[in-house]
């Protein structure tokens, strides 16, 4: 056998692509627009769908954009001196800008609140977009204070919980989170 096995490799950019066709059906519904492979040309295409999708729901319920949250992710961000780039990055990677998103362990919305978490942040309806930011960014800040302004402890302590980023037990997948989120920032704060 000549290279290495790219059966693997195949299967996963093929589920990632299914993925980016459930979350992103804007994207691949556009004639001039074919589906992409490449990381950079999915961020690049989320970003251009985000600001300027046509015909942009009235109803914030499911699926949504980044247009129809401007609005309230700009409030928030004020309100508790987080960048609005950060913000979206972080609701891509969470939800997808899915209001309806529950994770297999049960956190919910677009920041993909836990339950408890939701309620010590006083959200009532973690599927309500507005509620759902609100909480998320205030968390968000909470951790970015606690953490004195290190951002990406924040991230980890957001995805994985304070208790295991404090014992330095941070798990492989909250890395993995980490970066992904600062990847999509960094690409956000460029194009801005």
């Amino acid at each position: 056998m000549i290279g290495p096995n790219m059966t693997n490799i195949t299967r996963v950019l093929s589920r990632i692509e299914e993925i980016n066709r459930r979350l992103m059906p804007d994207m691949y519904n556009q004639p001039d627009n074919p589906a992409r492979s490449r990381f950079v040309d999915v961020l690049n295409d989320v970003n251009r769908i985000g600001r300027n999708s046509p015909g942009t729901r009235s109803n914030i319920s499911g699926k949504t954009n980044y247009t129809e949250l401007k609005d309230v992710i700009d409030d928030c961000a004020e309100k508790y001196n987080i960048d609005g780039e950060l913000i979206r990055a972080m609701i891509q990677v969470e939800s997808g800008w899915n209001t309806d998103a529950v994770s297999n362990k049960g956190a919910q919305g677009l920041m993909q609140l836990m339950p408890r978490t939701a309620a010590m942040l006083g959200v009532s309806d973690p599927f309500d977009p507005a509620q759902n930011i609100e909480g998320g960014v205030r968390y968000i800040s909470d951790l970015s204070d606690k953490y004195r302004g290190d951002i990406e402890k924040a991230l980890a302590a957001y995805n994985a919980g304070p208790a295991r980023v404090d014992s330095g037990n941070i798990p492989e997948v909250s890395k993995r989170y980490v970066k992904n989120i600062m990847s999509i920032y960094r690409r956000l704060r460029e194009m801005s």
